[in-house]
């Protein structure tokens, strides 16, 4: 790992450090699209783009998110930076579970399964390996339950 990649996993524990991102999230969204997934979170995490359908508006709605690899599947944390309300992808993939992601380029058509149990527990693992500031997001978050989806190709 980069020493940028280092420092950045450790400022991702700081409230002022999420709520810069957030800050950038439009623009991150728009190299996203321009490079078709190829860089996004300026590449010091592994990150894909998600495209969903709006759960009330039925438009497609894109946003960059990091995620960790399952097998074929994407792993993604709808921690929403630890604030304490859900992500708006989170609540449009629990309305309508099909998506697409760009990864690394490629666009590929995907399902999202809501992780639960010892299937959650276990993700989570792999999920705070790569980002350990989860583990503060949830503190933050006042026991709203982070939801943790797997993504599936279809």
């Amino acid at each position: 790992m980069s020493a940028i990649g280092t420092l950045t996993r450790r400022l991702g524990h700081h409230r002022w450090f999420g709520a810069t991102i957030r800050l950038l999230v439009p623009v991150d969204r728009a190299v996203g699209r321009l490079t078709r997934g190829r860089v996004v979170a300026l590449g010091l995490v592994p990150s894909l783009v998600i495209t969903t359908t709006g759960r009330r508006s039925g438009l497609p709605r894109s946003n960059p998110l990091l995620y960790v690899p399952d097998g074929d599947a994407f792993v993604v944390v709808g921690s929403n930076w630890g604030q304490q309300h859900q992500p708006a992808w989170a609540l449009n993939l629990l309305a309508d579970p099909t998506a697409e992601v760009d990864v690394r380029g490629r666009r590929l058509a995907v399902r999202a399964e809501v992780a639960t149990g010892a299937e959650r527990d276990r993700l989570w693992r792999l999920l705070t390996t790569e980002w350990p500031a989860y583990e503060t997001y949830v503190e933050r978050a006042g026991g709203r339950e982070i939801r943790v989806f797997r993504l599936v190709p279809r």
